[in-house]
């Protein structure tokens, strides 16, 4: 199975070290943790890092600069929202992160980014929106998604044991 390379469902387990391109500015970093499993080709991943994975197989190593485009997308200056200051946390500050339900039921982070005596300004991009990335990607292992994997659409663990 070390021959086996980075298609779509396999389990790709990586290490990776990411910065704002052109600055030495860390965004995150698997180094100091486990390194990451991912299904491949379920949309888990930024379609930048996944397509500069394809093919690739254990021991490989790379470095890769997405652009904003294939990354989390270029800011939108419509992405912002007035909210009342009664809907949210009571002494939410500018800066702070909350969640948002979107009306399909996802989750998303969103920040303040404003404050007035009764309306926060909330941003809808992504933290990362309009950067572009550079991601330094060791790939430790690949492997078949099992069955479990492909219908649930995530990696359950190095032995695919793993359950949530």
């Amino acid at each position: 199975m070390s021959d086996m390379t980075i298609i779509k469902d396999t389990i790709a387990t990586v290490h990776y070290h990411g910065t704002i391109t052109g600055t030495d500015e860390v965004f995150d970093s698997s180094h100091e943790r486990e390194p990451l499993s991912f299904l491949v080709g379920h949309g888990q991943m930024i379609p930048g890092f996944e397509a500069a994975l394809m093919n690739k197989g254990a021991g490989d190593q790379l470095t890769v600069h997405i652009p904003c485009a294939e990354a989390y997308g270029e800011r939108d200056d419509e992405a912002f929202q007035q909210i009342p200051l009664a809907h949210l946390p009571e002494g939410v500050e500018v800066g702070v992160q909350l969640a948002a339900q979107t009306e399909s039921g996802h989750v998303i982070p969103v920040r303040v980014v404003a404050l007035d005596d009764s309306e926060a300004t909330l941003d809808f991009n992504h933290e990362l929106a309009g950067q572009d990335l550079t991601f330094e990607i060791q790939v430790i292992s690949v492997r078949p998604a099992t069955e479990e994997e492909l219908a649930h659409g995530h990696a359950h663990g190095p032995e695919g044991h793993d359950h949530h």
